[in-house]
């Protein structure tokens, strides 16, 4: 014992008892996170019809057939040769002769497929579009949309020799058919009309209206084709009038050692901005020390060097898609997993948002499913070597991410251009619409700015349209399917369609898991291919869907 300076005796001090961590073990927490993500991430049993119709499961089995592959090669490689191009700048349908060929291809749909449209009471509005009604038998089911556009994005003429074969060919080489539009979009809309041509052979009497519904220039924004559809559509069945549609959009993909079908649920925003610099003009052999050319090219710099934040809100789809790999994946990464259990939506931008920013390093795909876009596309300025340009622009084209807006665009771009303009003593005139002026900068916007879409309901603890397509879709290519919410960076026609369902579905459902692996099959750029067996699995989920759609009993 020790001897205290008090005299007495000092009790020995006490051992620490060992410390007692009050937090779950480590590998607890970790099977606690799958758990959940399995619980945000569950799969369907797979759906496949329940009505017993000998002549609809003879058609089905018909798809698979040598007799049915020859047909379906033959009408969608006719598709693809008639060259349906949109050009940004076509004028008003019935002035601009380039929307001519759209005749074409209605005659080409009319004679490929004589029984729908004998049964399906087509319409066109506005020249081009067209409508196509499957009539239900019980008018107190919402009707199901079915979309795709008829257009193809242009072949420049200085690419046509680096084709494999011909851009119009429609060339079938024992497994692809090539040419443009041979996967966007025409693949799609062949396979709906294929499978109601033999919906209306097989005698199918639908309970729920089907309707099809076509645009023409959904490579130009749709202004025409896909806007006036919805008006017409909207002015028969009014606001949420139908039960969900679906268009193109997500492909499947493998990802961290799964197959994914991801179904667009989401769609970013989008603005074209323009901005037009003025300068006085003069001889070349006395210029000053920054021409117009100089200072939109300071500006593009500046524009350029500063990218949007990387960051993921709950509702964009990509989360879902992550929880889903989390849940499902066996390459699923551990350090992704580990910031998901962690994640917390951003409220504020200014902080880095660390899963996002780990998720983007799978590439810029990626990276721009959580991040606004920024593309300077189009530039024009200067008519003369020896003259200074007195009129510069430039267009930069931006897909807004979730949580964005275009107006925050507009005010960034703003900032910057004020910089410049001070910097260079010009006026600046910022969407303002005010007429452009000699020694300024002026921004303003492409008509048709889009906010980010309405976020579509994939939840799966009631019997919804979601759970209806999921269910169909591991019908047709297994369970090894993960079905999970999805987005891509482009738009589609849906964005006039918001106020008719709020279950929109951007999804192209064909796969080849012998090729399809996410590559997009060189949609608008050279060599654009379809596998036929990503075509015929195409038609295959289409019939599967919507007699599955026919029999549900839909809850939202």
């Amino acid at each position: 014992m020790q001897h205290s300076e008090k005299g007495g005796f000092e009790l020995p001090a006490p051992v620490p008892q060992a410390t007692r961590k009050t937090g779950v073990p480590k590998w607890l927490r970790y099977c606690l996170t799958i758990a959940s993500f399995k619980s945000q991430c569950a799969q369907p049993d797979p759906l496949f019809p329940s009505s017993k119709n000998e002549r609809l499961e003879d058609m089905y089995e018909y798809l698979s057939t040598k007799e049915f592959r020859k047909e379906s090669i033959e009408r969608h490689s006719k598709a693809v040769q008639i060259p349906t191009q949109s050009y940004d700048d076509m004028g008003a349908v019935g002035e601009d002769s380039r929307w001519d060929v759209m005749f074409d291809f209605q005659k080409y749909l009319k004679e490929t497929f004589p029984k729908v449209h004998k049964h399906l009471n087509p319409e066109v509005v506005n020249t081009h579009g067209l409508l196509y009604t499957y009539e239900g038998s019980d008018k107190s089911l919402k009707p199901l949309l079915l979309m795709a556009h008829q257009d193809v994005v242009p072949v420049p003429n200085a690419t046509i020799d680096a084709w494999t074969h011909p851009p119009f060919s429609g060339h079938y080489d024992g497994t692809f058919i090539w040419g443009r539009g041979a996967s966007d979009c025409k693949n799609q809309l062949v396979a709906i009309m294929e499978a109601m041509e033999l919906f209306v052979e097989a005698g199918f009497e639908p309970k729920r209206t089907i309707v099809l519904s076509f645009g023409f220039d959904e490579e130009i924004s749709g202004g025409r084709g896909a806007k006036n559809l919805a008006a017409f559509l909207f002015k028969r069945y009014g606001k949420d009038g139908l039960a969900a549609l679906v268009d193109e959009g997500s492909q499947f993909q493998k990802a961290w050692g799964s197959t994914f079908a991801p179904v667009g649920s989401g769609e970013k925003g989008y603005t074209d901005v323009h901005i037009t610099v003025r300068m006085p003009g003069g001889h070349s052999s006395v210029p000053v020390a920054h021409t117009s050319i100089g200072v939109l090219s300071e500006l593009i710099t500046k524009i350029e060097a500063e990218q949007y934040p990387t960051y993921l809100t709950d509702d964009n789809p990509y989360y879902g898609q992550l929880k889903c790999g989390a849940a499902h994946s066996p390459d699923f990464p551990d350090k992704l997993k580990e910031l998901l259990g962690s994640h917390k939506s951003r409220t504020c931008k200014a902080k880095p948002d660390h899963l996002a920013l780990e998720a983007a390093k799978q590439g810029r795909r990626i990276q721009y499913l959580m991040q606004t876009s920024q593309a300077v596309d189009v530039i024009d300025g200067g008519v003369k070597t020896n003259a200074l340009p007195e009129r510069v622009s430039v267009t930069i084209n931006h897909r807004i991410n979730i949580g964005d807006k275009p107006e925050t665009v507009w005010k960034r771009i703003t900032a910057l251009s004020k910089e410049v303009a001070e910097k260079h003593d010009l006026d600046l005139h910022a969407f303002d619409g005010v007429e452009e002026k000699p020694n300024s900068i002026s921004l303003w916007a492409s008509p048709g700015s889009l906010q980010v879409a309405p976020v579509t309901p994939t939840n799966l603890d009631k019997n919804t349209p979601f759970r209806v397509l999921a269910g169909s879709t591991r019908a047709v290519y297994g369970e090894e399917i993960i079905v999970s919410p999805g987005m891509t960076t482009g738009n589609t026609d849906t964005r006039y369609y918001w106020d008719l369902t709020k279950h929109i579905f951007r999804f192209g459902p064909g796969y080849d898991p012998e090729f399809d692996s996410g590559n997009l099959n060189n949609i608008h750029t050279v060599d654009e291919h379809v596998s036929v067996a990503n075509h015929i699995g195409m038609v295959k989920w289409f019939t599967t869907f919507v007699r599955n759609m026919d029999a549900a009993d839909l809850e939202d």
